[in-house]
C-alpha cells in the first residue's frame, strides 16, 4: 500500500470503529429506552444516534462529497445550538427506526466519498481530517450515550470484563522543574482547533500526584469532615454543595456494610485503588485544598503529561509517540469503569507520572480559553462559542473515550458542577527552587 492507501484504511477502521459502539450503545435497549430522557442533562439516546448521522451528512456527504443532502429537513432538529437538552424529547424526532435508516443511508455514501477522495488538496479534505472529525464527533457522542447508560435506571444492559488490578503501589508527588516547552500542536493532523497552535510556555517549578486521587484516599476526605466544612471550599463551592446536597461523589452510597457505587447498573462495593471518579470541579478543588495542595494548572497537566526533559521535545502521548494500545492506557470502552492506580507501567510519562491518559478525565484549574493565535477550523461551534464562559479544562480522556479522540494535547472542558461524566482529578502544588535541587 502507499501511503493514501494507507491513511484511507486507517481512515476506514476509524469510522467502522466509532460506527460499532453507536450500533451497541443504541442497540442493547428497546425502542422505549431510546426516546426516553433519563436525565434533563442529556439527550434521549435516539436524538444523538440521528445527531451523529446528521453531522456526518453535513460535513461529509454535502460539503466534501458535493452530494444532494438525505434529509435537509431534519437540519434544525439535530442542531445542538437550537434546542437544549432537556427539550429535545419534546421535538418531532426521527423514531429508533427511523434513525437507525437515515445513518445507514448516511454511511452508505460516506463510504463511496472516502473511496473517491484524494485525501489531500482543500483543507478540510487534507490528511483525512473531515473523516477523522467525524470519527471523533461519533466518538465524543458515544462517551454522551456511555454516560446517559450511566444514569438510566433497571437492569444492566451493558458488560465488559473487570478492568486490570494492580499489585504495584503508586503513590507520593514528582516534582518538575521550571521549564519552557511546546504546548498544543501545529503537526497533528487530526487535532482539532482548540489543541492548536504549538507555542513556547513557560511553567514554574511544581509538583503533581504520580496517580490520580484513588477512592481510598478520597473516602478519608469524607471520613474527616470534608463534606461539612466550609473553609475547604471556594464560596461558590461551597453554595453548590449546600443547594445540591452533596455528601459523596455521585452514585455511591453507603449502607452498614460500608460504601458501594453504581456502574451501569450494578451496585458493588467501592475498589479502593480505582481513581475516584463522577466527582465535579468543587469537590475536586476541596478535597485538594483538605490534602494541603492544589489542582494543576492545564499548562502544568500537559507539561507533566508530554514533555521530556530529556530530549527536550513534547511528545504525543506519556509513553512517546506511538497511538493509544491496550497495555498503555484504558480507553475505549473495553471496560466499563477505571483500572487500579499502578495498573499501566507501560504508559508512565519519563517523569514516572501514570494514567495521565485514560482511566479518568482529570479537572484542571484552568478557565477554557483559546490559545494565542487561534483560528476558528472549520466552524466556530465546536470551540469557540464556549470561549469565556463558565468551562473548566479536563484532560487525559476516560476509560470511555476512545484512542481517536485523545491526545496529550486533546482539551475537554464542562461547567464545573458537572458530575455525570467520567470525571476525577489529581493534585499538584508549588515548590522551591531548593526542592526541585533537594530532588536531583
Amino acid at each position: 500500500m502507499n501511503d493514501t492507501e494507507l491513511l484511507r484504511s486507517k481512515l476506514e477502521q476509524v469510522l467502522v470503529r466509532s460506527r460499532a459502539r453507536t450500533d451497541a450503545l443504541s442497540g442493547s435497549v428497546d425502542d422505549q429506552d431510546l426516546i426516553a430522557q433519563h436525565s434533563p442533562l442529556m439527550s434521549p439516546l435516539v436524538w444523538d444516534l440521528a445527531h451523529i448521522g446528521n453531522q456526518e451528512e453535513l460535513w461529509l456527504v454535502r460539503d466534501l462529497g458535493g452530494r444532494e443532502p438525505v434529509r435537509a429537513d431534519i437540519d434544525q432538529l439535530y442542531d445542538a445550538f437550537q434546542h437544549a437538552r432537556s427539550a429535545r424529547p419534546e421535538l418531532p424526532l426521527l423514531s429508533p427506526l427511523e434513525a437507525r435508516r437515515y445513518v445507514g443511508t448516511v454511511r452508505d455514501k460516506v463510504w463511496d466519498i472516502l473511496d473517491s477522495s484524494p485525501l489531500r488538496g482543500r483543507r478540510l479534505e487534507e490528511d483525512g481530517f473531515a473523516f477523522a472529525m467525524i470519527a471523533q464527533h461519533e466518538q465524543q457522542h458515544d462517551e454522551t450515550m456511555l454516560a446517559t447508560h450511566q444514569l438510566r435506571t433497571g437492569p444492566a444492559v451493558l458488560d465488559a470484563p473487570a478492568p486490570p488490578r494492580s499489585a504495584r503501589e503508586v503513590g507520593g508527588e514528582i516534582l518538575f522543574a521550571a521549564a519552557d516547552f511546546t504546548m498544543g500542536t501545529s503537526t497533528d493532523p487530526w487535532a482539532l482547533d482548540n489543541e492548536r497552535p504549538a507555542h513556547r510556555v513557560h511553567v514554574q517549578a511544581f509538583a503533581l500526584d504520580a496517580a490520580p486521587v484513588t477512592n481510598e484516599q478520597y473516602l478519608a476526605f469524607i471520613y474527616d469532615g470534608g463534606y461539612c466544612r466550609s473553609e475547604l471550599w471556594s464560596e461558590r463551592g461551597w453554595a453548590h454543595r449546600v443547594e445540591a446536597g452533596l455528601v459523596a461523589p455521585q452514585f455511591w452510597e453507603r449502607d452498614h456494610d460500608g460504601w458501594s457505587r453504581r456502574r451501569f447498573g450494578v451496585r458493588a462495593p467501592l475498589r479502593p485503588a480505582q481513581p475516584v471518579m463522577h466527582v465535579c470541579y468543587f469537590e475536586a478543588e476541596a478535597y485538594a485544598r483538605w490534602a494541603g495542595k492544589r489542582l494543576p494548572t492545564e499548562t502544568e497537566w500537559e507539561c507533566a503529561a508530554r514533555y521530556d526533559a530529556t530530549s527536550d521535545r513534547s511528545r504525543r502521548f506519556p509513553w512517546g509517540d506511538d497511538d493509544p494500545a491496550d497495555h498503555l492506557a484504558n480507553l475505549g470502552q473495553q471496560y466499563l469503569e477505571p483500572a487500579d492506580v499502578g495498573a499501566y507501567p507501560d504508559g508512565v510519562s519519563p517523569a514516572g507520572v501514570h494514567q495521565l491518559i485514560g482511566d479518568v478525565w482529570e479537572w484542571t484549574s484552568s478557565d477554557f480559553t483559546p490559545y494565542a493565535g487561534f483560528q476558528v477550523f472549520p466552524y466556530a461551534e465546536y470551540s469557540q462559542v464556549f470561549f469565556g464562559g463558565d468551562y473548566k479544562v479536563l484532560r487525559g480522556g476516560s476509560f470511555g473515550t476512545d484512542a481517536v479522540a485523545c491526545r496529550g494535547t486533546f482539551r475537554n472542558w464542562d461547567h464545573p458542577i458537572r458530575r455525570q461524566i467520567f470525571s476525577g482529578f489529581r493534585c499538584a502544588r508549588d515548590v522551591s527552587p531548593d526542592e526541585i535541587g533537594a530532588g536531583n
